[in-house]
């Protein structure tokens, strides 16, 4: 098996979500990070049901930057209880999954 991930996070508004994806990349804790369109999410926080409009960010990486990665996205949201989901990834093309872990990779001094 390999050991890549597909990391899910929420951001409240484009301009963050840009900025982080933009920081996993440069600290090579993500490969990709794709950005999509706004979204309305509703869940319950405090007791209260909440319906915000959010960013999503699905982030490719490996088990071994993950904690880089899930460090990154604690330190930079802005949530107090920030999402940040990880799923293996259990197939895909062979080519694109060594990318991953090629970009990821901390480089060595």
């Amino acid at each position: 098996m390999n050991d890549i991930l597909l990391v899910i996070t929420n951001l409240p508004n484009v301009a963050s979500a840009k900025k982080l994806a933009r920081q996993l990349i440069e600290a090579r804790a993500a490969a990709c990070v794709n950005q999509l369109a706004p979204c309305i999410s509703t869940y319950r926080w405090q007791n209260n049901i909440e319906t915000v409009t959010e960013v999503p960010l699905l982030i490719k990486t490996t088990q071994a930057a993950y904690p880089r990665l899930e460090k990154l996205i604690r330190e930079a949201h802005p949530y107090e209880l920030p999402e940040i989901i990880a799923v293996s990834v259990t197939a895909g093309l062979p080519a694109y999954l060594d990318w991953i872990g090629g970009e990821t990779t901390t480089l060595k001094e």
